[in-house]
């Protein structure tokens, strides 16, 4: 990997995500030489992904380099790396381009997308976890509409026009607003003779509300929200299977649909070498308060693969941005700490609340004291999601687009720049 020996201690750092980018700010200009590895070069804001899918943003605007986010601090060293397997023992990594030692480990590996064992979903639906499915998602809702331009078959227009989103917390709450909005603001002006009136857009549930993690109160205005844009909303509904063609469920209601989106959960993005069962609770790796793994004092993990158990939290921490982010910066503290001999500060989660946008000045937002919905909460949104992007050019891109995109009612990156291959064919009778 070419990096230097250094008398410094060695900490690697798996994962450019908000945990991963957290910590490394925390120790910059300390007396640690600092490695951080990730299969992307850049640093994706994953909540906003869903509007990547649906022509608002461009990848560019809500992705960074990372090495241009710690480019000026000294001893620290990015490389672009698959990890293969962490060998505790040896204190030794294995990577696609070969071997690392540490002192320290952290990982920072976030989540990936949870199918539940049900591999024909897996292989015949869209997920959206990365900037690469979020393109193809966005290729893949434009190509049907394309494809509906094409045929004279009533059924298979329709199925091309049906969208399937599995799962109602804040990524599917999200998406379904944005696609009801296209269908209203954008199709008709995009295919004029294309009778998009015919489009659905179907939320589905496994649970009895939509956003089961916010308030009630707030998982109501989300529903009354979604209604109103015409979403249609089916609850108590769990999807079991997906061929492509037809989404079918535990009861008898199915969907003829070209596409099914996946947002019903997310698991732990385990490394080999530390998935051994007495290390998971949960399926995440059991920490301890100081994000320690049981039995090895020098493996740390933050974030949404960490799963720390306490009082407050008996299933662990949420799997969001937040915990990530506070987790990393007592990490680094207490990295810094631990080299210089000092006990070590428990990590203590500070709930910053939890939002979710349905659409043009729809939002709801819950605070530690403070619930609201309506545009109000649109406007909070819109300001924490531009106060936590990287970079100050993603920060003026991003707001001037949500600018053009309220003052038009368009959104301009309807564009496929890499066409996503699908079978149309199983829809022809």
């Amino acid at each position: 990997m070419n990096i230097p020996k250094s008398s410094y201690p060695r900490i690697v750092i798996i994962g450019g995500g908000f945990g991963g980018i957290s910590l490394a700010k925390k120790l910059s200009k300390k007396e640690v030489q600092v490695v951080l590895l990730d299969k992307h070069n850049y640093h994706t804001f994953q909540p906003l992904l869903y509007q990547v899918s649906t022509g608002g943003l461009e990848p560019d605007s809500i992705a960074y380099p990372i090495r241009k986010v710690l480019k000026d601090y000294p001893n620290f060293y990015f490389r672009l790396a698959h990890v293969e397997k962490v060998d505790a023992d040896q204190k030794r990594l294995q990577t696609d381009i070969g071997p690392l030692a540490y002192d320290h480990l952290v990982l920072a590996t976030g989540s990936e997308t949870n199918f539940f064992g049900n591999a024909e979903i897996e292989r015949n639906g869209m997920a959206m976890k990365s900037i690469p499915q979020s393109l193809n998602l966005r290729s893949l809702i434009l190509e049907n509409f394309e494809q509906a331009l094409l045929t004279d078959d009533l059924h298979e227009r329709d199925a091309l026009m049906n969208f399937v989103i599995v799962g109602g917390g804040p990524t599917g709450v999200e998406l379904a607003g944005a696609l009801a909005e296209i269908k209203k603001g954008i199709l008709p002006k995009d295919y004029p003779d294309l009778d998009t009136r015919r489009a659905q857009i179907n939320l589905v549930q496994a649970s009895d509300r939509i956003l089961q993690e916010m308030s009630t109160n707030a998982s109501k205005k989300a529903e009354d929200f979604l209604e109103g844009l015409g979403v249609q909303i089916w609850k108590n509904i769990r999807v079991t299977g997906y061929d492509g063609k037809r989404v079918s469920t535990q009861t008898d209601l199915t969907f003829e649909s070209a596409a099914l989106i996946w947002a019903a959960g997310v698991k732990a993005a385990l490394v080999n070498g530390l998935e051994a069962k007495e290390l998971l609770v949960q399926g995440r790796l059991k920490v301890n308060e100081f994000n320690q793994l049981e039995g090895h004092p020098d493996i740390f993990a933050i974030g949404d693969v960490a799963c720390m158990v306490s009082e407050g939290s008996p299933h662990g921490h949420p799997m969001m941005a937040q915990p990530a982010i506070q987790q990393g910066k007592n990490l680094g503290e207490n990295l810094v700490r631990l080299l210089d001999g000092k006990p070590l500060r428990p990590f203590t989660y500070h709930d910053k609340g939890s939002m979710a946008t349905v659409g043009r000045n729809k939002a709801v937002v819950d605070l530690p004291k403070f619930r609201f919905q309506g545009v109000f909460a649109w406007f909070v949104w819109m300001f924490v999601h531009l106060f936590f992007l990287i970079g100050f050019r993603n920060r003026v891109v991003v707001f001037v687009n949500w600018v053009y995109n309220y003052v038009r009612f368009d959104r301009e990156a309807r564009l496929i720049i890499r066409p996503f291959k699908k079978d149309y064919s199983a829809f022809k009778r």
